[in-house]
């Protein structure tokens, strides 16, 4: 039996807001159970359900900020999850007078 593949990329050039709604919305789709990703190059559906695998990476190098992060889901998990618990602190903006 021959194995569907089915792949979706998107890189373009964005402000933090626009990442921010982009975020929040894989956020819904994560809550709803549906994520659907579209370009004017292609789309695709998944259907996250279960135990989900996190990975996060951040760096900062000569004047570079990076953060990846990566959610990956199996159809037969054989993993148990993991015991690390991550925390993502934000800072508020201080307002000025």
């Amino acid at each position: 039996m021959e194995r569907e593949k089915y792949t979706f990329h998107h890189e373009s050039l964005q402000d933090s807001q626009s990442i921010t709604e982009l975020l929040q919305a894989i956020t819904q789709g994560l809550e709803q159970g549906q994520l659907d990703f579209s370009d004017e190059d292609g789309e695709i559906a998944m259907v996250p359900h279960g135990l989900l695998h996190l990975k996060l990476k951040a760096s900062k190098e000569e004047g570079r900020n990076r953060f990846n992060l990566s959610v990956s889901r199996q159809d037969n998990p054989d993993e148990k999850p993991g015991k690390k618990s991550l925390k993502v602190n934000k800072k508020n903006k201080s307002k000025k007078s």
